[in-house]
């Protein structure tokens, strides 16, 4: 007599599920810290800094709100590796900005920023045409432009 063959499915699902509980233990992820305030810019427009916390902060300040979902792997890597790149090249709350501080309105301005894996779970972050424009000059005008604006602008050498 042969016997019926059974689903491999709850097999499966107990191997993933044994496998999200063992990359728990992983330790990166999940140390948030918000280091001191060091420098705060000074901006041209209270508009520009209020876009600013909306849309940018989380990543590119000392102020980040770390949500619940960032103590849970593999999301909480995810979200820990995107604070730590932010803020290593642009951060309103270390004395300089950081290295990418001038390019911050280009960035905004080619779409790169806010970035797309940020904006599904933190739809304030969304801008309209009119406060991504607001953004772009009030960055411009609070850090900079970049050689590249510059140059575009004056319409030829840097």
């Amino acid at each position: 007599m042969h016997s019926p063959r059974r689903s491999p499915w709850p097999r499966i699902l107990l191997v993933v599920f044994a496998l999200f509980l063992l990359i728990q233990v992983v330790p990166f992820g999940r140390a948030h810290t918000n280091p001191p305030v060091q420098a705060t810019p000074q901006w041209d427009r209270p508009v520009t800094a209020q876009l600013f916390a909306r849309a940018c902060q989380d990543c590119h300040s000392n102020q980040t709100t770390w949500p619940w979902y960032s103590n849970v792997a593999p999301v909480s890597w995810l979200v820990q590796s995107h604070v730590q790149e932010g803020r290593s090249k642009f951060n309103i709350n270390e004395p300089g900005f950081g290295r990418e501080a001038h390019e911050a309105a280009e960035t905004v301005e080619e779409g790169k920023m806010p970035d797309r894996s940020y904006l599904p779970l933190h739809p304030e972050a969304r801008l309209t045409d009119s406060e991504k424009q607001q953004l772009i000059s009030g960055l411009k005008a609070t850090f900079g432009e970049s050689g590249e604006d510059r140059k575009n602008r004056d319409g030829g050498e840097d």
